[in-house]
């Protein structure tokens, strides 16, 4: 299976049609979002592309797709808008015998590690791409489409067949680790 990972679009259209661009041409199999979807975030400029109707309409038209957990800017508002759940704050998705451990990061996070056996940690919710190995875990940030920080560029995570990628959103490759 081939996993894509978003997280932080913060209601950007542009963004998040670049990033799923990538995701057809790739041909992925599921859509993992890690939270921050619709919400621009009070601490956040807007977007100039903000558009949040049309990031819940384009999504929901993939919804079969995509399993997805709840950031500190998402609501129950914003659940109202998708047709998939958003409310959880953490999913484990299974890839054959590895365990995928998906969250936003303003809960679960490297300083506060779920206790369940998992061998991919994968979040967001800092807006900085990370990837390495820890404590026998590979731990991966996203990073952010719509806000990365740190004059870093926009980045998602890809997972194919045991190997984790950060990718720019033209599709080129930032950093990658074998699990």
């Amino acid at each position: 299976m081939k996993y894509m990972f978003l997280s932080d679009i913060h209601g950007s259209i542009g963004r998040l049609e670049r990033a799923l661009d990538f995701y057809a041409a790739e041909h992925c199999d599921m859509l993992l979002l890690l939270g921050d979807i619709i919400n621009y975030g009070p601490r956040n400029r807007i977007p100039d592309d903000i558009n949040p109707a049309a990031v819940a309409a384009r999504l929901n038209a993939m919804s079969s797709d995509i399993v997805a957990v709840r950031g500190n800017c998402d609501s129950e508002v914003d659940q109202m808008l998708l047709k998939f759940p958003i409310m959880a704050d953490y999913a484990v998705v299974v890839d054959g015998r590895r365990r995928i451990f998906i969250t936003h990061g303003h809960i679960y996070n490297e300083g506060n590690m779920p206790v369940c056996r998992h061998d991919v940690f994968v979040y967001g919710h800092t807006h900085l791409w990370k990837l390495e190995r820890h404590d026998g875990c590979v731990v991966c940030n996203t990073g952010s489409v719509t806000f990365p920080k740190e004059d870093r560029e926009p980045t998602f995570a890809l997972y194919d067949d045991g190997v984790m990628t950060i990718r720019r959103l033209d599709g080129s490759v930032v950093s990658q680790l074998t699990i």
